[in-house]
């Protein structure tokens, strides 16, 4: 393989890792983001407390996250083929990345919002702030840098699942350093995905924590 295919092949791996990433991030927000909240909400001390639909619902996601994330793929191989049309590749990638992810989304948004001050909580509620105002001026808010940070750990997790999927073809750079580094047993292409990975993880962790940093009322 010439440099310049190498490099084409690298390329185009490293943008199929990104729209692996951004996709499964994406889907995984918009379903495990409420699922947290309400999890919050719910609990027999919080704003909306409904403890069987609480104790239900953490039930459900402690199943989830136990299950390896592996075995989890090859068991949605066929509800991957119902909902996008394919077991492989980018689209099934993202399908079971994302089916994976949310349950760990809702944890990492619950304890952000745990963590914000109960006082501060009831402070307001005395004012007379409606429960809708709680949830959205006070808990969200204050709880904003915590939850950025959640995304950072959730971006840096896709990163490495999205490897693994490459074990079974799931594209991306994972699928060049299995298809075309080890099972061809050229280690420079490898070590080429695997420093690329390490870079895309290095350039999350920065780019978030910069962020947060800006954002957060304590610096």
């Amino acid at each position: 393989m010439t440099n310049s295919q190498l490099f084409d092949l690298l390329s185009q791996g490293l943008v199929d890792t990104i729209w692996i990433i951004l996709g499964s991030s994406f889907v995984a927000y918009a379903f495990g983001f409420p699922l947290g909240v309400l999890i919050t909400l719910t609990r027999k001390d919080g704003l909306y407390p409904k403890p069987v639909l609480s104790l239900g619902l953490n039930r459900v996601i402690n199943v989830f996250r136990s299950i390896p994330f592996y075995i989890l793929v090859v068991a949605l191989m066929p509800l991957s083929r119902f909902v996008v049309g394919t077991s492989l590749g980018i689209k099934a990638t993202i399908f079971s990345l994302s089916v994976g992810a949310i349950p760990f989304v809702a944890r990492l948004v619950e304890s952000a919002l745990l963590e914000v001050d109960q006082d501060m909580i009831e402070s307001v509620i005395t004012m007379g702030a409606s429960k809708l105002q709680i949830v959205i001026k006070v808990l969200l808010r204050e709880a904003l840098p915590q939850l950025i940070q959640g995304l950072s750990i959730t971006m840096i997790m896709l990163v490495g699942y999205s490897a693994m999927a490459g074990l079974m073809g799931g594209g991306g750079l994972g699928d060049i350093a299995i298809r075309y580094g080890y099972y061809r047993y050229n280690y420079t292409i490898m070590y080429y995905a695997l420093i690329i990975l390490i870079v895309c993880v290095e350039f999350i962790q920065t780019t978030i924590g910069w962020i947060v940093r800006k954002i957060d009322k304590r610096n």
